[in-house]
């Protein structure tokens, strides 16, 4: 048995054409484009990229954008005083921080300030508070609501199921197990996170997964003997490591063992063109829902 492959690329260009088109209609609606801006400090070649990629999708989708470059050197209360003001300005929408930043940043301090209804890439403590008790308006972290959306357009069963995140960042383990197991049409699974910390009972734990996500950062370290026979693998990883028959030297692969484990798996995620797809998509669609909602509170605040 070899799993299928799902096809992320698929899901994500269907997204990005719905995203297209709904901001097309908002702006016969409201003559406005939904605005993003990214802030990128230093020069760091993988941000830049990043940051690079994101703008093209946005300008796809029919957005307006901008990117901010600040010096690698640049005060932490420069940049504060940046996103403040970004917050302040009402034609921007969506406002995105690239990370890693220089150290003499204090990243928790960025994440505080972002204002929520600007907040797309979901990091703020308070979109976090409202997506743990699953109440108000909030933002998700892309890569953890691109994973439940592309289940669901793979008419994956999730409800009721054993999902198995390895690994517990605030970016993808714990927000994702928040959305797994939270009780609505596209979840309500039975959600676990382990990490690396369980020593010899990772894969015991792994073992009793009907969906098993990688999320450690740590190349190939799900190997085959870990997957139950039938398992829907995600692999949210991406890393490089050496390849001396590329030209480059070098390679990207998941945290998964993809070409002995998809011999198990059922269904199963590529690295590279996964995932990552997936997250783009993910951030154009919280930037027109930022867009849609603060236009509304305007018009409102007009009466």
């Amino acid at each position: 048995m070899s799993a299928q492959i799902i096809d992320c690329k698929r899901i994500a260009s269907e997204i990005r054409d719905e995203v297209r088109v709904d901001a097309e209609r908002f702006f016969g609606l409201h003559g406005i484009r939904p605005r993003i801006m990214f802030v990128l400090v230093g020069e760091n070649p993988a941000s830049e990229v990043y940051v690079r990629n994101k703008g093209i999708a946005a300008e796809e989708a029919g957005f307006s954008h901008e990117t901010c470059n600040l010096p690698s050197d640049v005060s932490e209360g420069e940049l504060l005083d940046l996103i403040q003001k970004i917050n302040e300005d009402r034609s921007t929408h969506g406002l995105l921080v690239q990370f890693p930043l220089p150290k003499q940043i204090r990243q928790e301090r960025v994440i505080e300030l972002i204002a929520p209804e600007k907040d797309v890439d979901g990091f703020n403590p308070i979109n976090a508070g409202r997506l743990s008790i699953g109440m108000g308006e909030y933002f998700a972290p892309c890569t953890p609501s691109g994973v439940i959306e592309m289940l669901s357009r793979s008419s994956i069963e999730v409800s009721g199921k054993h999902a198995v995140i390895v690994g517990r960042s605030n970016l993808v383990g714990k927000p994702l197990a928040l959305l797994l197991a939270q009780k609505n049409s596209k979840a309500n699974a039975v959600a676990t996170i382990a990490h690396t910390g369980a020593g010899d009972r990772l894969r015991e734990i792994t073992l009793s997964a009907d969906i098993l996500i990688a999320a450690m950062g740590v190349p190939l370290a799900i190997t085959a003997d870990m997957v139950p026979d039938g398992a829907v693998v995600i692999d949210v990883g991406i890393n490089r490591i050496e390849d001396l028959t590329k030209k480059s030297g070098s390679r990207l692969v998941g945290d998964v063992d993809f070409e002995n484990v998809k011999l198990k798996a059922s269904a199963i995620t590529p690295v590279p063109g996964g995932v990552g797809p997936m997250t783009i998509a993910m951030l154009l669609k919280n930037t027109l829902t930022a867009a849609e909602r603060q236009t509304q509170r305007q018009l409102f605040s007009n009466y």
